[in-house]
């Protein structure tokens, strides 16, 4: 089948593929729109590119492999058979048992290609006893998507960004589960700059934090061969989301063997990643009973983390996971940088004192569609020796706060992001701060020079945050911005404040007698 040439506006192309699924109204949940919807652009764009490559083979002369798997995997592509094909669904896309074909197609992928397992829906469509006729639209529309014509343009990964955030937008409390936000993504990759080595997420979701950081290799024109990927997700529909998240963009992962409860159940328990990105769920309460876990070889040297509250297990979760030189960059509540409830103001005194907090950066709120929890950024290190390697300073005893709370655009009515120049500026900071030592007055001019600025950043010392009682709430000790002076005197000032407010008081005695008047003239005098 001939494909259709890929549309100039891919945000028209994803709006129209949402006005689609929406027409499963009625015959299939919303909550349930990402797996069909999901699942069939996977099916789509595996045959997009397997057709491609079989168009290759046969312009090389070699049509003699078309039907063999290995010509395809060679080149990091799929291999599908006859029925797993979208012609071929397409060609059935009226026939009553429609949804079964979708599930066989489905089923043959990954029965054929073992990277695949556990990744795609099994006998989804069936399941769902969906109107055949809505099915075959939905299928109509994402025909007319070329999901290879441009070699510039990630259209799949594209349409799954946007998906992915509408459908956390749309499942209110607890669709962020699946789904950070691209630019706290962003801007943790940013700061981590993961070039070369392994790295983890304890809480993968949808696999955002993995994506952008291939993305953030291939724009700093870095190797992706020099990085591994390893995480776990604990909820298995979203688990299989990550998995053909990053099928679709030939990113390897290893995401374990099953979807799996990462403090019960650690599939990588050798791991000592060189990166941690991380966006655990918030505030998870009963995470363990009492008894369970107090003794796990990932807590040595701390407090056990308390039942009631499993943000501090995280984080010592992704310390014992960190190599020496390693860093970790994770997504929390504010609450983290101040509690001490149960325990967890002295496992933060312990952390602090093992000079393992780099920086701590608090984020603007609405930044996430399912939760206007106020959130903060931490970054964590074993080593804050200098490295020459990476061109890093000595920044032992040292820890960066930065309140970026006055940053970031409304992008809608209720929904704000960090802009470019924001995640550049953020970023910037912290590199600064970590590869030259703070300076003051003229010098601190320079480009790629650090100096703490009133009302933004402070680099302060163990002692700085003793005498805060141990809490990271940057708020506590990059102080209040200086205004710059208007140059109009206070008096003057003071002169056209009370003209004005003598001329308002005067106003609101008229209105005040004229209401008067009124409530008299129906009866009602006060």
């Amino acid at each position: 089948m001939a494909k259709k040439a890929a549309p100039k506006n891919t945000k028209s192309m994803e709006e129209t593929l949402w006005d689609s699924a929406n027409k499963l109204r009625g015959t299939v949940e919303s909550s349930e729109y990402k797996h069909v919807v999901l699942g069939l652009i996977f099916l789509k764009f595996a045959s997009d590119k397997f057709e491609e490559r079989r168009a290759e083979l046969i312009s090389e002369g070699k049509e003699k492999y078309v039907e063999m798997k290995e010509f395809y995997n060679m080149k990091n592509v799929f291999f599908l058979a006859p029925e797993s094909r979208w012609s071929h669904v397409i060609e059935n896309s009226k026939q009553d048992d429609i949804a079964l074909i979708v599930d066989t197609a489905l089923h043959t992928i990954e029965k054929n290609n073992p990277s695949l397992k556990g990744a795609l829906p099994d006998n989804y469509f069936s399941r769902l006893n969906m109107d055949p006729s809505k099915l075959a639209a939905l299928l109509d529309t994402i025909n007319n998507i070329n999901t290879t014509g441009d070699e510039e343009e990630d259209v799949v990964g594209r349409i799954y960004e946007y998906f992915l955030g509408r459908f956390a937008a749309a499942e209110g409390k607890g669709g962020g589960e699946f789904y950070t936000p691209k630019c706290i993504v962003k801007l943790i990759a940013e700061m981590l700059e993961p070039y070369k080595g392994k790295i983890y997420d304890p809480c993968c979701g949808s696999g955002g934090m993995f994506v952008q950081s291939i993305d953030f290799v291939k724009s700093h024109q870095g190797n992706t061969k020099d990085i591994s990927i390893y995480g776990q997700e604990f909820t298995a529909v979203t688990y299989k989301l990550a998995k053909m998240n990053l099928a679709i963009r030939g990113i390897s992962a290893n995401l374990g063997d099953v979807p799996a409860n990462t403090f019960f159940k650690d599939q990588h328990p050798d791991l000592k990643a060189d990166y941690i990105m991380a966006n655990p769920p918030f505030n998870q309460s009963q995470w363990r009973e009492k008894n369970e876990l107090e003794d796990d070889p990932r807590w040595a040297g701390y407090t056990t983390p308390p039942t009631g509250n499993a943000n501090y297990a995280w984080i010592m979760h992704m310390l014992s996971k960190l190599s020496e030189n390693g860093t970790a960059g994770f997504v929390l509540a504010n609450g983290s940088m101040s509690t001490s409830t149960t325990g967890e103001g002295e496992l933060r005194k312990q952390m602090i004192e093992k000079d393992r907090v780099d920086c701590m950066i608090a984020l603007p709120g609405q930044l996430f569609y399912t939760t206007q929890i106020p959130v903060c950024l931490w970054f964590m290190t074993k080593n804050k020796k200098a490295d020459k390697t990476h061109g890093y300073r000595n920044r032992e005893g040292e820890t960066l706060f930065i309140d970026a709370r006055n940053m970031g655009t409304m992008i809608d009515r209720t929904q704000k992001e960090l802009t470019t120049d924001d995640i550049t500026h953020i970023a910037s900071t912290y590199h600064n701060w970590r590869n030259s030592p703070p300076v003051e007055g003229e010098s601190a001019k320079r480009e790629g020079v650090y100096e703490d600025i009133a009302g933004y950043c402070k680099s302060a010392t163990l002692e700085d945050i003793k005498a805060n009682d141990y809490v990271l709430t940057p708020g506590r000790y990059v102080g209040v911005a200086e205004e710059e002076d208007d140059g109009v005197p206070f008096e003057d000032k003071m002169t056209d404040l009370t003209t004005t407010l003598k001329s308002q008081m005067a106003e609101a005695e008229d209105l005040d007698a004229a209401i008067r008047e009124n409530l008299k003239a129906l009866g009602y005098e006060i």
